[in-house]
């Protein structure tokens, strides 16, 4: 195309030089320019349509890189499980000491004075009213909580020995056909202590007699001065449980 268009060029220049020494001839003539000038019209024409026709193919536009999305860091999953806190293990209050048995008791007769000491204390009755109930308890079941043979029914609970007197049991030898209680309640030590110290404060003038006179009030025993032999070494005891 280029080449084409040079050679175009290249022939006019010298068709118009030669037409410029025409027209300035002077044996030019008007008929004779007017013939020159359509001629070159003719072939500036033919020579237009000569010439190939290239279609220009559009421009395609670079295309733009398509910017590649920044990926956010993918935060760590949260332990949404928790750890379990190990609980501890519920801690066992430790049982209470049991009372250093003194006077020559063993440990279950000073078990049985503790729980008579602690009803009296309940009661709120004076160092002198449990002394009386401790030397009474040593005198009826030397401190042990005895069972009845004639009552069969009183083996069935928790006892330390048999008597065989009459229909007496527990620590203060106590007869349900008298009205105590029941077999059942009397064989505990500490429903005996209470009903001992309920029928001692229901005598008159209890807190100033002598302990085998206020003991016999409430026992009724048939040895009335057996108390008194007690009274050392209950004090003993209960000084010790106080």
């Amino acid at each position: 195309m280029l080449a084409c268009g040079v050679l175009c060029c290249l022939g006019l220049i010298a068709t118009t030089e030669s037409n410029r020494a025409m027209f300035h001839s002077p044996d030019n003539d008007g008929s004779t320019i007017a013939a020159t000038v359509a001629d070159e019209r003719a072939l500036r024409e033919e020579a237009s349509r000569s010439m190939p026709r290239v279609t220009p193919s559009p421009t395609k536009a670079a295309a733009k890189p398509t910017p590649t999305p920044t990926k956010a860091p993918t935060p760590a999953p949260a332990n949404t499980t928790a750890t379990p806190t190990a609980k501890p293990s519920p801690t066992k209050p430790p049982a209470p000491a049991k009372p250093a048995p003194v006077a020559g008791l063993t440990q279950d007769q000073m078990d049985n004075a503790a729980a008579i000491v602690k009803v009296g204390q309940t009661m709120q009755l004076s160092r002198w009213g449990i002394i009386i109930a401790i030397a009474t308890a040593m005198q009826e079941s030397n401190l042990y909580n005895v069972a009845s043979g004639v009552l069969p029914e009183s083996m069935d609970y928790p006892h330390q020995g048999v008597g065989w007197d009459h229909d007496s049991v527990g620590l203060f030898q106590q007869r349900p056909s008298s009205g105590w209680g029941s077999v059942a309640n009397l064989m505990k030590p500490a429903y005996a202590a209470e009903k001992f110290y309920s029928a001692l404060v229901e005598v008159p003038g209890w807190a100033n007699m002598a302990l085998t006179e206020a003991a016999q009030a409430v026992q009724v025993s048939a040895f009335p001065d057996a108390y008194a032999k007690h009274e050392g070494r209950a004090t003993t005891v209960v000084d010790a449980l106080l």
